[in-house]
């Protein structure tokens, strides 16, 4: 019979079935986790619903949450869930396990959590001030547009300025 092997979970597909191995939920990406980070996990997620409206989804092996943009995801292993922040900052605390610069304006703190008490602060107000961040962009952004041209104006002018003067 005609088919084909998928790439990502090596399972045979007949020619005419429908395949979609990328399709997960969270039930599934928590399935078989401890008691300790079931519960963890539980709080995480009831602590980040209660900050508002948003978006929370099972994405590959993460669960993610966003309001325009994703401001945190979990990634639930055996020992442990990895739970990345996205801030405008770098994290300094024993909490934080590393940090990764993600864009020009965003830095990924990465935290382990393993029992339901470490969600609490400070890692809930960092959640919180995550969560947030996104709002504080954009009515940065409803600034003034003339002011916006001439801050651009000013920006061109002063790099040839520095560029002659070499």
């Amino acid at each position: 019979m005609a088919g084909r092997e998928c790439f990502h979970c090596k399972q045979w597909i007949e020619e005419k079935d429908a395949h979609d191995c990328w399709t997960t939920t969270e039930a599934a990406l928590t399935d078989g986790l401890s008691e300790d980070l079931l519960d963890a996990w539980e709080r995480l997620r009831e602590t980040a619903a209660s900050f508002g409206e948003q978006r929370i989804y099972a994405s590959h092996h993460s669960i993610m949450f966003s309001r325009k943009v994703c401001y945190f995801f979990v990634r639930p292993k055996t020992k442990y869930l990895e739970v990345c922040i996205m801030l405008g900052r770098p994290l300094k605390a024993p909490q934080v396990r590393s940090v990764m610069k993600g864009s020009r304006s965003k830095f990924a703190n990465m935290i382990r959590i393993t029992h339901r008490d470490e969600v609490e602060a400070p890692v809930t107000d960092w959640l919180l001030e995550a969560y947030r961040r996104p709002d504080r962009r954009t009515a940065a952004e409803k600034g003034d547009p003339a002011k916006k041209k001439q801050k651009k104006k000013e920006k061109k002018k002063e790099k040839k300025t520095t560029t002659r003067s070499r």
